[in-house]
């Protein structure tokens, strides 16, 4: 019986807390991977894993209830794709027609543009397949807010980052600190017999809403300027010339060898730019960290856990950028002629494999009553 007890994950505290960048790291590579296709059934699996992942290992904080306004945010994404498609023609062709709109006459100059006219089934369904591939990169997103704790993203960042990663704190902490506030507005306007829908009501919690999460994130910025962040030492002039180099050179390669990847047919030579460009940017970061002066207190480590959940979703990523090679009909529906989506079999096994942080990540401890 205690084999599998071992096999458990255990339940988190502040020693083996998860280190916050393998959520982002498992995150992106949903993304990645939802950038590469169309299929309605993967974008809804890789949907599926997020929202799965982010409901067995999201904690109590207030920052972790993000989550639900990304979905909503994804959600308006998609239907806002399908207005313009409706409202704005598209040119793709199409034979089956759902619906005439009236026409809107329009000068010569905006010859191309079209308000209104004929909307097809063909034009609907590309619109759907475009509007769901960008909401569900947002869902994504919004799963590595959900999990990742931004303080302490924050201080694993490396030494060469700490100046840029105040600035960074304040935006990723603004929208998680938003959504709290808005429920902590609702509930007492709720409390106090005063309604919480309608447009009076969003216009009287929006101000307070907004300055309050503001509020909060500059005072965390200042209690990291406080606490000696951006303070440097000494360094040779060869040595931030070449770090400087190395990094900005390094960013570039990365750039491009995501561009690479990320395009139709670029992928050849897209994986040894990037990888290039991510060891010179490391080793400029390694450098460019010699000019802190500063220590850690209590720093998170990247343990096998860690490894395990971003090496689950590096694995979707690199395992559907290979099916889009091996079969790219299977990730991409006709739409002209229109033809019914199928799930292939490789990338939805890939996408399953998304499931491991659910299983091998700490679990948070339980809200006490």
């Amino acid at each position: 019986m205690t084999a599998p007890r071992r096999l458990r994950a255990p339940e988190a505290n502040r020693s083996n807390a998860l280190h916050p960048g393998a959520w982002w790291v498992w995150a992106l590579g949903l993304a990645t991977a939802a950038s590469r296709t169309t299929n309605p059934l993967l974008l809804g699996m890789l949907v599926g894993v997020a929202g799965y992942v982010v409901a067995a290992r999201r904690t109590d904080a207030p920052w972790a209830r993000s989550y639900g306004a990304f979905v909503r945010l994804g959600l308006a994404v998609l239907v806002i794709r399908l207005v313009f498609a409706v409202v704005l023609g598209s040119p793709l062709p199409g034979t089956h027609l759902l619906f005439a709109l009236p026409e809107v006459p329009l000068p010569d100059w905006a010859r191309g543009i079209r308000i209104g006219g004929r909307v097809t089934a063909e034009q609907v369904v590309f619109a759907l397949y475009d509007g769901a591939k960008l909401a569900t990169l947002l869902i994504c997103v919004g799963a590595a807010n959900a999990l990742a704790n931004p303080a302490r993203l924050l201080k694993s960042l490396p030494g060469a980052l700490y100046e840029a990663g105040v600035a960074v704190v304040v935006a990723m902490t603004f929208a998680p600190n938003m959504v709290a506030d808005v429920v902590r507005l609702r509930t007492a306007r709720r409390l106090r017999g005063r309604p919480t829908g309608g447009v009076k009501a969003v216009l009287q919690i929006g101000l307070p809403v907004l300055e309050g999460a503001l509020e909060r994130s500059v005072a965390v910025a200042a209690s990291m300027d406080a606490r000696g962040y951006g303070r440097t030492a000494q360094v040779p002039p060869a040595v931030r010339h070449t770090t400087t180099a190395l990094t900005l050179g390094g960013l570039l390669g990365v750039c491009a060898g995501s561009y690479g990847l990320l395009a139709a047919s670029g992928a050849g030579c897209g994986l040894p730019v990037l990888l290039g460009g991510s060891a010179a940017a490391l080793a400029g970061l390694w450098l460019g960290g010699r000019r802190q002066v500063r220590t850690r207190y209590r720093p998170d480590r990247w343990g096998i856990r860690a490894w395990l959940v971003a090496g689950s979703g590096v694995a979707v990523a690199a395992l559907m950028i290979w099916a889009g090679s091996v079969d790219p009909d299977a990730l991409h529906p006709g739409v002209v002629p229109l033809v019914a989506p199928t799930l292939p079999l490789w990338p939805a096994v890939s996408v399953l494999s998304g499931l491991l942080p659910a299983f091998v990540a700490p679990v948070p401890p339980k809200e006490s009553s």
